[in-house]
């Protein structure tokens, strides 16, 4: 059974930072991409940050370029998401994701959720 458990989410001043990170079992992680996607209050779904299964590569939305490093551990079947600098408009709920092909079928699991908000 795959799952995704996020953590570190909290209430940070503007300009502060905050470590999130996402633990993974059920499928082989270092095979597969990690996605960090986020919900602003009142709207939908956006895409954060992406790495791929060596870490080598990475993406980032253009509003978090420069404030954000998106890491994992393969070894700890880990992803990180370091985020500084941090503002307003960057508080929502921040989610893990994975696309995972397991037994011939290809399924998006998705963590339950960390809460950020940044507020002075």
């Amino acid at each position: 059974e795959v799952q995704l458990v996020e953590s570190g989410g909290g209430l940070v001043q503007p300009g502060g930072s905050l470590r999130l990170s996402c633990t993974a079992s059920g499928f082989t992680f270092s095979s597969y991409a990690m996605s960090w996607v986020r919900q602003p209050p009142g709207k939908g779904l956006e895409w954060v940050s992406a790495i791929g299964g060596t870490g080598t590569n990475t993406g980032y939305r253009d509003s978090v370029k420069g404030r954000f490093t998106i890491s994992r551990d393969n070894a700890k079947n880990e992803v990180n998401l370091d985020m500084k600098s941090l503002q307003p408009e960057d508080t929502a709920i921040y989610y893990c994701r994975a696309v995972v092909s397991l037994s011939s079928t290809t399924g998006i699991y998705w963590g339950q959720g960390t809460q950020v908000t940044v507020s002075s």
